[in-house]
């Protein structure tokens, strides 16, 4: 039986791009550009402007790809380069605000009897304040901590875990209203 290394290829392709080589950095592009502009709309609403920043990051990904040490996925190193990036942009341009609210509940979400489409979930996520957003998304969707959180968006980690429950509660009450609305009770 032969063994074969399943990410030879990928090392080979980085070694390239590290070296400047444009076919290999288009193909590391072009392989993970739609997941990292998936990424950054969760971040980001404004699509031409996801698109923007996931280019940005992109940049930012082949300047830093040498300090890449193969050590976890090569796909989740360029996601946390296109999270950190989404991170900058709202913070420069004060598009996060947070509420120091140090009390927060743990409250439950009903399961949702009916389906909703990626797109219809997304615009719910959307409708969120900009910080609600922000940690609803590095927390559930991205799976950090709170206290990774707070570290990475300058905030209390009480804060971060307010975000997330008014963030679940403003989620539960959009759908609540869907549902009636659906049910012609609205």
């Amino acid at each position: 039986m032969k063994v074969i290394a399943l990410h030879q290829e990928e090392k080979d392709i980085i070694r390239l791009a590290v070296d400047n080589n444009r076919h290999a950095q288009h193909r590391i592009y072009t392989t993970y550009s739609p997941k990292m502009l998936s990424v950054c709309r969760q971040y980001i609403k404004d699509l031409q402007q996801a698109e923007d920043i996931m280019i940005t990051a992109f940049m930012k990904v082949f300047t830093k790809l040498k300090d890449f040490e193969h050590k976890g996925s090569f796909e989740g190193w360029i996601r946390r380069v296109m999270v950190n990036e989404c991170i900058s942009y709202l913070r420069v341009n004060k598009k996060m605000n947070f509420l120091e609210d140090e009390y927060y509940t743990e409250g439950t979400v009903n399961d949702v009897e009916w389906q909703l489409s990626v797109e219809e979930i997304q615009c719910l996520i959307d409708n969120l304040p900009e910080g609600y957003k922000m940690v609803f998304n590095l927390y559930i969707i991205e799976g950090y901590k709170h206290h990774e959180i707070a570290q990475m968006l300058g905030i209390n980690e009480g804060t971060s875990k307010s975000q997330l429950s008014h963030a679940r509660k403003m989620l539960q009450e959009q759908i609540n209203k869907l549902k009636s609305y659906s049910n012609g009770t609205e």
